[in-house]
């Protein structure tokens, strides 16, 4: 079994490990797997499972150009807010 991740290129990728995070192409934001606000919008329907990207690693979700979330990831978040 492979995984679709996003690479810091900004392409997808198969990998056999899972992502680490998953993150929202639309909004360009990223967050933990059991992110409340995430579930909850994935719960509501089609739309957002339409953008929803998974990536290996922090680093690789930055380098592509989303930020922190600001629900489940608040410091780094802040801390990306002051930058």
């Amino acid at each position: 079994m492979t995984f679709r991740l996003l690479g810091a290129n900004g392409k997808f990728y198969e990998s056999a490990t899972k992502g680490t995070l998953g993150g929202n192409s639309r909004a360009k934001v990223f967050g933990t797997l059991s992110c409340t606000g995430a579930l909850r919008a994935l719960a509501k329907g089609d739309t957002y499972k339409k953008h929803r990207v998974f990536f290996a690693d922090e680093a690789t979700a930055r380098a592509a150009g989303y930020r922190p979330c600001g629900n489940c990831l608040r410091e780094k978040y802040r801390e990306w807010k002051l930058t």
